[in-house]
């Protein structure tokens, strides 16, 4: 009988080491790193980034707070409210926004019109329609009066192909990095001038965009231009974007169709838009 249970007992542990062999080991579960501190810094007034990739030319950080501000120019005379070209696509004439959609969703815009005017709100839109190389003219207005600072007072922004920004802000007496104020490739090319009025007055944005370029195999054959005039002063000149734009980007490019919806930009900001048309200006010489 001794036997027996001692023959019963060296099997049992047999099978309990082969179990204890075959058993996958246990480990420790696996934490996610925490994300990267942003951390902002302000210098003379101008708040902004410097834990942010450097600009091609290796002088500044994307928003760089000490990036040099734009002078500031007092606007010229420009025409408000003037009737559109013959052949002008009219996305925005005081009506409806039925040439609009919520970007989100794909829905009906969310933004209001009151008394000829289109007021942003709870999210960006985007045109029915898709251009490439484009002639566009935009009035808008910032509220009155003026709140917030930096960033946080009046911001918009016009996106040709819903990725290439030309940015929309309150700088009137209002300090921003200097690639974020008003007539900015945002987080890329600042302003050559800051030519905003003050809130509450209507503004003028005259654009020419050429679309950017892309061969066969995706790469980039010529970026995408924009020429920009802002209440009849000339703050972009033939510019290269350097990619599409974002927060604390540098700008990157990858391949897209020839033609995409223009879009504009919510951002928490009341900011109102009238008098917006486009007109195809395709590129006569192409690479």
């Amino acid at each position: 009988m001794k036997n027996n249970i001692l023959a019963v007992a060296v099997l049992a542990a047999a099978v309990a080491g082969c179990s204890a062999q075959t058993e996958p080991p246990k480990t420790a579960p696996q934490v996610a790193p925490p994300a990267p501190k942003i951390v902002e810094v302000v210098i003379d007034g101008v708040a902004g980034f410097q834990d942010t990739p450097m600009q091609p030319d290796g002088t500044w950080h994307v928003h760089d707070p000490a990036r040099p501000q734009p002078p500031v120019v007092t606007p010229g005379s420009f025409s408000q409210m003037a009737p559109p070209p013959s052949d002008a696509i009219v996305l925005f004439d005081g009506s409806d926004l039925s040439h609009w959609l919520d970007k989100k969703s794909g829905g009906p815009a969310l933004w209001t019109v009151e008394n000829g005017v289109a007021v942003s709100a709870k999210g960006d839109i985007m045109t029915t329609n898709k251009f490439g190389d484009i002639q566009l003219h935009l009035e808008f207005r910032e509220p009155s009066p003026g709140q917030g600072e930096g960033q946080g007072r009046g911001n918009s922004g016009i996106y040709f192909m819903g990725l290439y920004e030309i940015q929309i802000l309150d700088c009137y007496i209002n300090k921003t990095y200097a690639d974020g104020a008003t007539g900015g490739l945002y987080g890329q090319h600042p302003a050559l001038a800051n030519a905003c009025r003050p809130p509450g007055e209507w503004q003028t944005y005259d654009i020419i965009f050429t679309a950017p370029r892309f061969g066969a195999d995706g790469a980039m054959v010529l970026p995408a231009y924009v020429t920009v005039t802002l209440n009849g002063v000339v703050v972009q000149n033939h510019q290269a974007y350097r990619g599409a734009t974002n927060w604390r980007s540098p700008g990157q490019y990858s391949a897209h169709d020839p033609e995409l919806p223009l879009s504009l930009q919510y951002h928490n900001n009341s900011v109102s838009f009238r008098n917006i048309w486009v007109r195809p200006v395709p590129m006569v010489n192409e690479p």
